[in-house]
């Protein structure tokens, strides 16, 4: 199976456990019927926000060096340069 086909199996899974829980076909005790599950989907958003944000915050803060990249964009940057010169712009 690919990502995206896993992604939409798990959920397809997690939609279809929620609405049998919100509907009441599985029997839970009242406080959490009525308290808990109505603000699940809330919980999940904030809790997906937060492990975004910060993940974000840590690869921006441990930023990972690419020397092949870094290597490739001096290359690309002397290439450039060469251009222009070979066009009569004096660097």
């Amino acid at each position: 199976m690919t990502r995206a086909t896993e992604t939409f199996a798990v959920m397809a899974i997690v939609i279809v456990a929620y609405i049998v829980l919100f509907f009441g076909f599985v029997p839970l005790p009242e406080t959490i019927q009525d308290k808990i599950i109505p603000v699940l989907p809330w919980w999940g958003l904030m809790t997906f926000g937060s492990y975004s944000l910060g993940n974000l915050g840590w690869h921006i803060m441990t930023f990972s060096d690419c020397p092949d990249a870094f290597n490739e964009l001096m290359h690309e940057i002397q290439e450039a340069k060469r251009d222009l010169q070979s066009k009569g712009l004096v660097l």
